[in-house]
């Protein structure tokens, strides 16, 4: 690995330490704010709390994925890194990053889970996707790696939209795409897709998903082949 890659893959990580801090800091609370709301459902037989833990970071890692565009690349160009490197090392970027962030949810998912047993607290479980196949913790943090990339690498694609061919560009494809979907919630296939899906889902549907997020990287590489400081509005 070049050194220029290891200085835009150690850039990229200090760039967002503060935000991660953040997240973290807000995340956690309203964590311990969740606990406390299931103890108070003890006292009721048929109190329940759920709680989607993952679902905060792939919403975060979707924005990181999009401001990488708008906030890290011109400034890597401005630094001269060559474009080869700034497409493998943002690929590189986004799986560790990927792959943290499933660590660190399941390794909190798992303790607090722990704590719950604990002291008592049967009516508090987290909602995850790796309980539609085996939920244990290498089961979820594989699928939280692959959908947190998948998320990285889409809205990723987005950012480049927008900065290649402004708004008018962006919101075209965005445009079309909006149209299709709800023509599919119309004629009643994408709710028909997520239920049978629902019924049979297996693992090897995330690993499309991530073989789709790494094409989908692949041909951002068009993008980024070309890509100048200047972004068009």
């Amino acid at each position: 690995m070049s050194r220029q890659i290891k200085g835009l893959i150690y850039f990229y990580s200090t760039d967002i330490r503060y935000s991660l801090m953040v997240f973290w800091t807000i995340l956690l609370s309203i964590m311990t704010v969740s606990l406390a709301f299931s103890y108070f459902l003890l006292r009721f037989d048929d109190g329940f709390f759920a709680f989607g833990l993952a679902i905060p970071v792939y919403i975060y890692c979707s924005i990181i994925g999009f401001l990488t565009v708008k906030e890290n690349i011109p400034f890597s160009l401005k630094l001269g890194v060559v474009r080869k490197n700034l497409f493998l090392g943002i690929g590189i970027f986004f799986l560790g990053l990927a792959f943290f962030k499933a660590v660190v949810v399941n390794t909190l998912h798992s303790i607090i889970m722990a704590f719950a047993d604990v002291v008592g607290l049967h009516n508090f479980q987290f909602i995850q996707p790796a309980q539609l196949v085996v939920n244990n913790w290498w089961n979820r943090v594989i699928i939280d790696t692959i959908i947190i990339f998948f998320m990285l690498t889409l809205m990723y694609m987005i950012g480049l939209l927008f900065y290649k061919y402004g708004l008018l560009g962006g919101g075209v494809v965005l445009g079309i795409f909006a149209a299709v979907l709800l023509l599919g919630i119309a004629q009643g296939w994408v709710i028909d897709y997520f239920i049978d899906l629902y019924q049979t889902i297996e693992m090897t549907y995330f690993i499309q998903m991530f073989g789709v997020g790494v094409i989908i990287y692949i041909i951002s590489y068009v993008f980024i082949r070309r890509i100048t400081t200047i972004k068009v509005k």
